[in-house]
Parts: structure tokens; sequence; C-alpha cells
């Protein structure tokens, strides 16, 4: 009888230049000291860059630099790593074939050259290594939509989908109230009621993983009588026209993005701002105007430049290229690219 193939595991899953790779043991946590939004994301990359040898006993080297995120200095990696090496997680395993609970930390020893331009030299924990390398789920974590959420409740959410979107027979999944607490890493003594913790870390996380990422996830309480006990997470796909939606606005600036989530707010300011410039007419000959959205997204990147000059060297730049799949995101990109080359 032919011997049955082993289970995929998590490190035979590859990084690429879009995605990252995080063990499914690294997600459900629950945090005994609470991290930040910067500390999971730092982690998310520390993780990244020791992929190829994280389960072996090696240091790892990675530059400041690539640790910064969206932030334009290093002044908050030297706190983030200290709260990471303090942190100590509980972490689902089975042990001698028992369900059990394993205490780690998530970062070991550490040297950081005070130079701007500096390294990082970490380690992973041995215990740590251990579960990596015996992990067979994984979530696969789009770098663009880690980097866009604003809120540590929204990032943990997205990896708790990101972990479970491919199980082919299963699309919910079930949480005490403690339980969830734990994984959104919710302080203690914060968020005690169930409309508190609705108000301020579920909803505004679920709309902000509905807006940027490929699924639809909603999180519906469960009564005990008449308390709140437990919770079931349910998420399903996004067909073609909501991922291109999400698509879209990870690709638009992240100015108005709450407005255009949860609509605009209840009163107009007194005084509304001059209207943009028409875009021109002799700019119609050469192709079709492009969203509104745009345009206003390259005037607040771009701001000093003629955006309908810029269009029209685009247009010249792309007349004997192939058509872009997205001329709204080929557009903003150009502009990026001439705005360097051409600095005002």
């Amino acid at each position: 009888m032919a011997k049955p193939p082993d289970r995929y595991r998590t490190l035979d899953a590859r990084p690429n230049d879009g995605s990252l790779v995080k063990p499914g043991e690294l997600v459900d946590v629950v945090e005994v000291t609470p991290l930040t939004l910067a500390d999971r994301r730092l982690y998310n990359l520390l993780l990244e860059n020791a992929w190829d040898a994280i389960d072996r006993p090696v240091t790892h080297v990675i530059a400041k630099a690539d640790l910064r995120g969206t932030h334009n200095s290093n002044d908050r990696i030297g706190a983030s790593v200290e709260r990471l090496m303090s942190a100590i997680v509980k972490v689902q395993v089975v042990w001698d074939g028992e369900p059990a609970v394993e205490r780690v930390q998530l970062l070991g020893g550490n040297i950081e050259t005070l130079r701007a331009d500096g390294l990082l030299e970490y380690e992973i924990p041995a215990r740590l290594r251990q579960i990596i390398g015996n992990s067979t789920v994984f979530a696969r974590l789009q770098r663009e939509v880690m980097f866009a959420l604003t809120s540590k409740y929204a990032l943990t959410l997205y990896e708790m989908v990101q972990k479970r979107g491919n199980l082919r027979w299963r699309s919910s999944d079930r949480f005490s109230l403690d339980e969830l607490r734990g994984i959104l890493g919710v302080p203690k003594g914060k968020l005690t009621s169930w409309s508190n913790l609705k108000l301020r870390s579920i909803d505004p996380a679920c709309a902000e993983v509905n807006q940027l990422s490929d699924y639809v996830v909603e999180v519906a309480p469960i009564k005990t009588g008449r308390r709140v006990t437990h919770v079931e997470l349910r998420w399903w796909r996004k067909d073609g026209a909501g991922q291109g939606a999400a698509e879209r606005e990870l690709a638009f600036s992240k100015v108005g993005r709450r407005e255009r989530r949860d609509g605009p707010p209840a009163e107009a300011p007194a005084h509304s701002p001059s209207p943009a410039p028409a875009r021109p007419s002799w700019l119609d000959a050469r192709g079709a105007a492009l969203r509104t959205e745009t345009y206003e997204t390259a005037r607040m990147r771009f701001p000093g430049y003629d955006i309908y000059y810029v269009e029209g060297v685009w247009r010249d730049w792309s007349r004997d290229r192939d058509a872009p799949r997205d001329p709204d995101r080929a557009f903003l990109a150009f502009f990026r690219t001439f705005a360097e080359k051409n600095p005002i």
C-alpha cells in the first residue's frame, strides 16, 4: 500500500513581493503582554526576514530601514523590539496526543547598531522554533493590507480570517468572549462589556477588514441566557467586483478612507472648498477620463503639479504600449516616477 503523502508544512509556503507567511499558531495567540499595532507589524517583518532558516538555531540580520514600514524614522524600532522580547504568549498545541497550552517568548536576544542606516541582529527562541517547524496551518498576509489597517484589532482580525479563508468545508468559527478578548489583545480591565467591545474593537475592525481585504467578515454574538458569552466569526470571499473595489481602495490615498467607508459626516462644513479645475478638452482626444478619485489622489500625493499635463505626458508615453489592465493605477504609478524625475 502506498505511503500517504506528508501534510503540507507551513515552512514549505514561501513569502513573495506582495505577501508574507505567518504560522497559524502565531495568529490565534493569547497575549499575556499586549502589543501595539506597530509591534505586530514589525514582528511579522522579522518572521518574514528569518523565514528561510526560521526553524534553525541561527541569528538573523535585517536592516532597520526595512522595519520602518510607512514610518520615516527608526525611533519606534527599539521600543517595539523590547516589548516583543518581554511579550509572553499562550499557544494552543498538541502534546503527547493531548491539547495543551504552551507559553513562549516571541523574540530572543538581539543587537541593534545605533547608526540610522544600521542593522538588527536577532534570534527566534528555541521553543518557538519548534512550534513553527511543526506547523501545518498558516495565514498569508498581503503586505499592502497589513500596512493599510489602522488598529491592532483590525490587523489581528485580518490575520484570523486569512488563516481560515481557504478552509474548504468551513466558513465560521466560535470563540468564547474571553478567548476573543485574549486573541485581540484587549488589555485587562478594558472593554469589559459586550457593547463596549463591539463598539470600540469589533465593529471598527470588521469595517476595515471588509473595506481592504479579499474577504467579508462579521462577528455575531451568541447568548447564554441574557448575556453574550460567545461569538461566531463568519467569513466569505468577495466576488470579483468586491475584490476590485478593495484593490482600488488600497491604490488610493488613505486620506478620506474612513469617510468613503462610513459615509460623509452628518453636517457638511460651512464653506466648501473650491472645486478642482475641469479636465481640459484637449485630453479627450488622447483617452477617456480616469476616475474622479484618481485625480483627487494625484492632487493629494503630488501637490503643485499640473495633473492634466502629467496625464498628457503619460498618454503620449503609453501610446505604443499595451493598454494597462488598470489605467488608474498605472497613471498613479507613472506620476510617482515623473515626480521623482521632475521635482518642483
